[in-house]
């Protein structure tokens, strides 16, 4: 008869839990659009990327702010003169 002990199978490596809180990356594509601030806006989504879902708001509110900014833009900027106003006194 043999003494020897039988080996313990190697203790099986446990896999972390799933948290559905935890950074996944969505990989979105995200197409550059040519206006400077708007393409700024989105590239930021990427931070999102990393981090857990609880950390998601102030990376979309950040995102939000930076295109309502440039939409806001829109209307400061001049545009082309109108057309002259029937009837305008000529000065």
């Amino acid at each position: 008869m043999d003494d020897a002990v039988p080996e313990a199978p190697p203790a099986a490596e446990e896999e972390p839990a799933y948290d559905p809180a935890a950074p996944a990356p969505l990989n979105v594509p995200r197409t550059p659009t040519g206006d400077a601030g708007v393409d700024v806006a989105l590239d930021r989504l990427g931070d999102a990327d990393h981090l857990a879902t609880d950390g998601h708001l102030e990376v979309y509110e950040d995102v939000h702010r930076g295109l309502r900014d440039a939409l806001t833009a829109l209307d400061v900027r001049p545009g082309p003169p109108g057309p002259p106003m029937p009837n305008a006194p000529r000065s």
